[in-house]
């Protein structure tokens, strides 16, 4: 059985949410940050980390590829041009909203204040807003890929709500209309309900 670790207020969450998709049982471990849990798993203390056995992996996207990889659900076939258009798009999402996101944070309360810049933040909101225009566009069924959801919807998604609880500029009607129904999915509810 695989377990999770870090809280669910974290990228944690999109480990978990995946996991209730694709039906593998885990265990989780609400660790924090920097907690000893997460440091005895990962030298930097960063969540989440995912014990496969003796083996742990960190980084919520890699821990992502590994299990659908692994399971063969939620993403396309290695080696296909679909899989390129995925994993483009899942770093597309990594680029210009998680990083951006993540910048955010760490101008907010991740950094010594005296290192933080918070001026930065004003910058940030215009260029997420920006970027989300386009991954708006490439919206082209009910998920990024067409008909089936994938790594980067669970990406896109939390990427939207991460974005909306920090005061983020909000996305247009489609990416609204996307972010409730993905937040609709008992996948999602099951993962949210996580203490």
């Amino acid at each position: 059985m695989y377990q999770v670790i870090g809280t669910r207020a974290s990228r944690a969450f999109r480990v978990l949410w995946l996991l209730e998709e694709i039906g593998q049982p885990y265990e989780h471990l609400a660790a924090a940050p920097r907690s000893k849990e997460a440091l005895a798993v990962n030298p930097s203390g960063k969540i989440p980390a995912l014990r496969v056995g003796n083996d742990v992996l960190t980084d919520s996207s890699a821990i992502m590829a590994y299990l659908t990889d692994r399971h063969g659900q939620l993403a396309c076939p290695a080696g296909t041009i679909e899989r390129a258009r995925q994993d483009a798009l899942t770093h597309q999402i990594l680029d210009d909203l998680d990083a951006v996101l993540w910048t955010a944070a760490r101008h907010s309360f991740v950094l010594p204040e005296e290192r933080r810049v918070p001026q930065v933040k004003e910058a940030l909101k215009w260029e997420y807003e920006r970027n989300l225009e386009r991954l708006s566009s490439a919206l082209k069924g009910p998920f990024l890929m067409g008909d089936e959801i994938t790594v980067p919807d669970i990406l896109l998604a939390h990427c939207l709500i991460w974005a909306e609880k920090t005061g983020f500029p909000a996305s247009d009607e489609k990416l609204g209309q996307y972010r409730a129904e993905m937040m609709a999915r008992e996948a999602f509810q099951r993962a949210a309900a996580l203490p």
